[in-house]
């Protein structure tokens, strides 16, 4: 089993900046993939950056050149770095894992943590 647990959600102005936190615990060692997925709304939700566990990172159109994704394997927790927000990055954000079970791959999900851009 994997759990995490979100943190660094907020209130913040259009052009600001905001880190999300996404703390893992439990067989660590199983996540292929951790990512973070947002959903805004009236929006489905939507992937826009994830790591695989040799760091090789992906980021969605919207936001790719100002969000950084990383993880610290010492701390077992993954970084979600927004710069230059603007009001449609308003959204819950999902930190997301997928771990392979030893009999499939599965998905792990947080309980996402509210940002709001004002204008």
């Amino acid at each position: 089993q994997v759990q995490l647990v979100e943190s660094g959600g907020g209130l913040v102005q259009s052009g600001g900046s905001l880190r999300l936190s996404c703390a893992a615990s439990g067989r660590i060692s199983s996540i292929l993939v951790m990512g973070w997925y947002r959903q805004g709304p009236g929006k489905e939700r939507e992937r826009i950056a994830d790591i695989t566990r040799g760091g090789i990172q992906r980021y969605s159109d919207d936001v790719k050149g100002r969000f950084t994704i990383s993880r610290d394997n010492a701390k077992d927790t993954l970084y979600l770095q927004m710069n230059s927000l603007k009001p449609e990055d308003t959204a819950v954000y999902y930190c997301n894992a997928l771990r392979d079970s030893g009999r499939g791959y599965l998905e792990v999900w947080g309980q996402g943590t509210l940002i709001t851009v004002s204008s």
